[in-house]
């Protein structure tokens, strides 16, 4: 944390963390650290809500786009640095057909698009109109469908879907969620590799600027 003075009601910028950092008592170290806490809470990356973590670690990665630590409350995922121009706004959904629990049938795959207000770091508070405050989506599908083979860290067992957000906004059919079907029968959106990712998010951003200024 910074060394200038917070008052106790400002909002704490965090840092990233290397994993070596130890956990304490006045007396000293205990013996554990960061790193055995990220072990004992985020093993599990076929849960859903770690895997959504997960996405999101691997598109940044694709993109460029580690320059923060996470933050779970901003309007959109990512900031993707270009080469000329503002960072592209990049949001990113996840979904995949088995979860880590007993299932009895594959997971429905159905992406939430819904538009959010944003929250307001001056005062804590969501306002101003829902909108999609992404320039670009990424829905990123898991799609094994074998318990014995799925593993959520081979980058070739995902698949992705983009789309510049104004396709989404002018979409005539549900403005909160979004199929597997639709990509290619509605939106003739193909699935693409983790390699293809960076070129075609770049793609996607500078058509939905291009169109947003037409």
């Amino acid at each position: 944390m910074s060394a200038k003075f917070l008052s106790n009601f400002e909002a704490i910028k965090p840092e990233p963390k290397l994993g070596d950092e130890p956990f304490v008592t006045p007396k000293g170290k205990l013996g554990f650290s960061v790193k055995d806490f990220w072990s004992w809470a985020f093993s599990d990356l076929l849960h859903n809500v770690t895997r959504g973590c997960l996405a999101e670690f691997i598109v940044a990665r694709a993109l460029g786009a580690i320059n923060n630590v996470r933050d779970p409350w901003a309007a959109y995922d990512l900031d993707v640095p270009i080469e000329s121009g503002k960072p592209l706004k990049v949001e990113i959904k996840s979904a995949a057909y088995l979860q880590s629990w007993s299932q009895d049938r594959f997971s429905t795959i159905q992406f939430d698009i819904k538009p959010t207000k944003s929250l307001n770091p001056e005062t804590s508070k969501y306002d101003g109109p829902s909108v999609r405050h992404a320039e670009v989506y990424v829905f990123a599908l898991l799609r094994v469908k074998d318990k014995k083979l799925v593993s959520p860290l081979d980058t070739n067992q995902w698949d992705f879907y983009i789309l510049p957000t104004y396709r989404l906004d002018d979409r005539t059919r549900s403005q909160d969620s979004i199929t597997l079907n639709s990509f290619e029968d509605e939106m003739e959106v193909k699935a693409m590799s983790y390699d293809d990712l960076k070129n075609e998010v770049l793609k996607a951003g500078l058509i939905n600027r291009k169109q947003l200024n037409t």
